[in-house]
């Protein structure tokens, strides 16, 4: 793998975000040859880059030093979304790092790959490419899909503990098996509407059940909404209609076997995308070794409305 500095090309967009700068050094493991670490150390900017075998470029965060902590956002959103949890973790004293999935944000936009077995692979490439280990893998939703089915194709040689929030697995939809699952229909609606109007179901989204805002009383936040519509709209239509499949349809109880190490399981009893009785209590019971913390009343969206809350349990769980 090879790891390329490059400065974040402008994306067309209505919504105006938010910069963050930073400093990071990755280091490859085992012998490099001169031009490989000179390229390696000077990997500082705030835009890096991990190029993996089909030549997609996966774009990274990497801030700060210590044990790592590597987040994984849902669909259709980006690294930005954890914004929230990077600054507090990092003023913590924990390194740092959050990645576009293939197809969204600022990594390439693909034409193939946009299933969870290339995600997984385009994780253990960033992995690889930063010599990450004693690492907490973090996902949320999609993402939380994602840590699995790395943590179970690629082992946990790597990986000290890991957290799934609002998170998909073990799997959502609705079958004979999963008789409590989201029917069918309800992920034929999502991709009818983001292939008819994109940009009004990225309004849609997050003004309605994704943070709670749809709720009588609810707090609405148009920053908070216009930011998930900026996220969105950056990535590719392609490849977020086939990542619906991806989540929705992906079964990651193999995976969540397979998975020895400890693992917080979170969710709100409030989350209206990923029905928590059918996701995260489900996970527990498969998982080894989880910790399982249900909110009452919070959302989908629970690391952004509550994230003192969010963030301090996760503290609490490393700890441990």
């Amino acid at each position: 793998m090879t790891t390329h500095n490059e400065t974040t090309a402008s994306r067309r967009g209505v919504i105006a975000g938010s910069i963050g700068v930073a400093a990071a050094s990755a280091v490859l493991a085992g012998a490099v040859t001169e031009t490989a670490q000179a390229a390696v150390t000077a990997a500082k900017s705030s835009t890096d880059f991990v190029t993996v075998k089909d030549g997609t470029k996966i774009f990274f965060k990497d801030w700060g030093k210590g044990q790592p902590i590597v987040f994984h956002h849902g669909w259709p959103l980006s690294a930005d979304d954890w914004d929230a949890q990077m600054l507090f973790f990092l003023q913590h004293g924990f390194r740092v790092i959050a990645h576009d999935r293939r197809g969204h944000g600022r990594s390439t936009q693909t034409s193939e790959g946009n299933e969870m077995d290339t995600y997984a692979d385009d994780v253990a490439a960033v992995v690889a490419a930063l010599d990450l280990k004693d690492a907490v893998h973090i996902g949320h939703s999609t993402g939380g899909g994602e840590v699995a089915r790395y943590l179970g194709k690629h082992g946990t040689a790597r990986c000290a503990k890991a957290a799934l929030i609002g998170a998909v697995p073990p799997v959502m939809v609705k079958s004979a098996s999963n008789p409590g699952g989201t029917p069918i229909e309800v992920f034929d609606g999502f991709r009818k509407a983001l292939a008819e109007n994109r940009a009004q179901l990225y309004i849609d989204i997050p003004s309605g059940p994704f943070y709670g805002f749809n709720r009588p009383g609810a707090k609405v936040s148009k920053g908070i909404i216009d930011n998930w519509y900026r996220q969105g709209m950056m990535g590719s239509a392609k490849a977020h209609y086939e990542c619906i499949k991806a989540f929705s349809e992906t079964d990651f109880t193999p995976d969540l076997k397979k998975i020895g190490v400890p693992v917080l399981v979170m969710a709100g009893d409030d989350d209206q995308i990923v029905p928590y009785k059918d996701a995260a209590l489900l996970s527990a019971k498969i998982l080894k070794n989880a910790t399982l913390k249900i909110y009452k009343g919070y959302p989908h969206g629970l690391c952004t409305t509550n994230p003192d809350e969010v963030n301090a349990e996760i503290l609490k769980f490393i700890k441990a």
